[in-house]
């Protein structure tokens, strides 16, 4: 099955890159290219395409706002945010808009399609690292650091694995790190799912720090 890619960009040479590098897997097609919020929305509707590759800042109705126009509507489009590390104050932003994860302007090519490809399937946490990294930075901000605030109807070993999906590891490493089957992690991950109301993993991420379970230091 081919995954159906949106670019959304204002720089025609980065949707050009973009484009290249992506048609270029044999599993993965461009079937459209917006050059601002609008065009990006209007394309995934008229399209309806798996992903939409979302740069953050954009004139106009910029990436934020059409991410959460996007994941709020009925297309199922999952959106990968394409940023750079300076763009790291908006990180907060587009997670809590939808978006599933993040792509770094000068990531390597095989990074670029594995994170294509992770966002289609459904999943949200990009390896190697890349949205552990970026809300990791912008959590040490003091200046943005929320409240912490209480969470309720979970149990102590979900509020656990919360906890340990806030500090980025996946089910395997939790499994490990509690001592219980992967199969085992996985349903205590669905479960959080479902009881706290949340899309993805990354969402999951969000709240282990808005509630306080996982802090960041700030170097």
């Amino acid at each position: 099955m081919t995954v159906r890619v949106v670019l959304a960009d204002d720089q025609p040479l980065i949707r050009t890159a973009l484009q290249m590098v992506i048609t270029d897997a044999p599993d993965l097609e461009v079937v459209g290219e917006a050059g601002d919020g609008v065009e990006a929305l209007a394309l995934t509707e008229a399209l309806t395409p798996d992903v939409v590759v979302m740069d953050i800042r954009m004139p106009g109705t910029d990436g934020i706002e059409a991410t959460r126009r996007i994941t709020a509507g009925p297309s199922g489009a999952r959106v990968l945010m394409l940023t750079t590390f300076d763009d790291d104050e908006c990180v907060y932003g587009a997670l809590r808009a939808g978006a599933s994860g993040f792509l770094v302007k000068d990531m390597a090519l095989e990074d670029i399609l594995a994170a294509v490809r992770v966002v289609a399937a459904g999943d949200a946490l990009i390896a190697p690292g890349v949205t552990r990294r970026l809300i990791a930075d912008f959590a040490a901000r003091p200046s943005v650091r929320p409240e912490p605030r209480p969470l309720e109807g979970i149990t102590q070993r979900e509020r656990e694995v919360l906890t340990l999906i806030g500090s980025g590891l996946t089910n395997a490493e939790i499994a490990e790190r509690l001592c219980i089957s992967g199969a085992t992690a996985k349903t205590y991950v669905t479960r959080l799912l479902a009881k706290l109301g949340a899309r993805d993993r990354v969402q999951l991420v969000i709240l282990a720090y808005e509630v306080g379970l996982v802090t960041v230091e700030r170097q």
